[in-house]
């Protein structure tokens, strides 16, 4: 029998049934070291992952609360650093529908980041890679609720 979680159930049989699923989204070491110096200079952040328009698909940083969600965006992670992992990372729902069989693998590369976006000036911007989820993945990610 499969029991439901939800982000704020903190029983051990939630935190074990958590810890088995697949990360939706990962970061690279260079994408913490980007987030931990944009956090410094602007506070609180939070992603939003761009569905195109005007920058593209890039994952979009923004100060916390600058960039308004709502019922059509899915909360997919929490990433940051080992000690502070506490910046939000969302998906519009629609896009979410085409992307929800993959990982997504937040990383960093040379050059301009997207206008609206706070890596633009840094001379690095932020990249998503992915890799498609396994059936047993895909499975898990089901039973619990996430795809």
């Amino acid at each position: 029998m499969a029991t439901e979680t939800t982000v704020a159930d903190s029983t051990p049989a939630a935190a074990l049934a958590s810890s088995l699923l697949p990360p939706q989204v990962v970061t690279t070491p260079a994408a913490v070291a980007l987030i931990e110096r944009l956090r410094t200079k602007h506070g609180p952040l939070m992603f939003h992952q761009s569905g195109g328009c005007c920058d593209g698909s890039s994952p979009m940083c923004y100060p916390r609360g600058e960039f308004m969600v709502g019922d059509g965006d899915v909360l997919l992670a929490t990433i940051g650093s080992a000690e502070m992992p506490d910046t939000p990372f969302y998906m519009s729902r629609s896009q979410f529908e085409y992307w929800k069989h993959t990982q997504l693998i937040l990383d960093v590369v040379p050059g301009r980041g997207g206008m609206f976006s706070l890596d633009g000036p840094e001379g690095l911007r932020f990249l998503i890679r992915s890799r498609v989820f396994t059936d047993a993945e895909i499975a898990a990610l089901r039973e619990a609720g996430r795809i």
